[in-house]
């Protein structure tokens, strides 16, 4: 469904934010880390209903959105060229590329060396470095995962029905309403406790799917130290 679009004014400021309605009974705003505002609303909410409550949370919206703007401007795109450097788990590694007689991928003295058929070809390496950061991600993640489920006093309750790794433009990850966890491919970019917080984020999302005072309460039992380890994540990913 096509989401629509409408603004509010607060103050001197003018809070422009994205609607996307569907079959739910809440309402929730988030605001995304390149400081956009989204609003999941029931499919019955009307447009002032929707404005009255992005209104009501605007100081907290324009505190969030000035988090994310501390960390621009952010790390430019990459040009996938030999000598540039490229995150895994939370350190730097310069990108080595070389001509050989099959692709491959390996981490070796400091550097991500990535063995190409066409070195030239800038394309290519960057799929043979995210294919590699993919089965990377999912061996990582499953191993995170299966950690941070000892946080909690039941972990069957919140141990999800499967994960997907896919590039998520707005967000480190997700709790479908089934259970699915799905995880930025990014976040293999990350240290392992910025990792931890996300997917910890999320398992908290199985016991309370909105982001309400008792979700948060959830969360700070989980991990006392979140606000530290998100503010990590933001800073060495910006």
């Amino acid at each position: 469904m096509k989401s629509e679009v409408y603004s509010v004014e607060y103050g001197k400021h003018s809070i422009r934010y994205t609607v996307a309605r569907g079959t739910r009974k809440t309402l929730e705003i988030a605001v995304e880390p390149d400081s956009t505002v989204s609003v999941a609303a029931p499919i019955s909410a009307s447009t002032e209903s929707i404005a009255a409550k992005v209104r009501k949370r605007a100081a907290w919206i324009l505190q969030q959105q000035r988090y994310f703007d501390q960390f621009n401007p952010r790390t430019p795109a990459r040009r996938y060229l030999a000598g540039e450097t490229h995150l895994y788990l939370g350190r730097q590694y310069r990108l080595r590329v070389v001509k050989a007689e099959s692709n491959s991928v390996k981490l070796m003295r400091g550097a991500i060396e990535i063995q190409s058929t066409h070195p030239e070809n800038s394309e290519q390496t960057k799929e043979l470095l995210d294919k590699w950061y993919k089965a990377k991600a999912r061996t990582k993640f499953l191993e995170r995962i299966d950690a941070c489920l000892g946080r909690f006093a039941r972990p069957a309750a919140v141990t999800p029905q499967g994960l997907t790794i896919r590039v998520m433009p707005k967000r480190w990850g997700s709790m479908s309403r089934g259970g699915r966890l799905s995880l930025n491919l990014r976040l293999i970019q990350a240290p392992a406790d910025a990792v931890d917080y996300v997917i910890t984020h999320e398992l908290c999302h199985r016991i309370e799917p909105s982001h309400s005072p008792k979700y948060f309460r959830v969360l700070k039992r989980a991990m006392s130290d979140w606000e530290k380890r998100k503010q990590r994540l933001e800073q060495i990913l910006a």
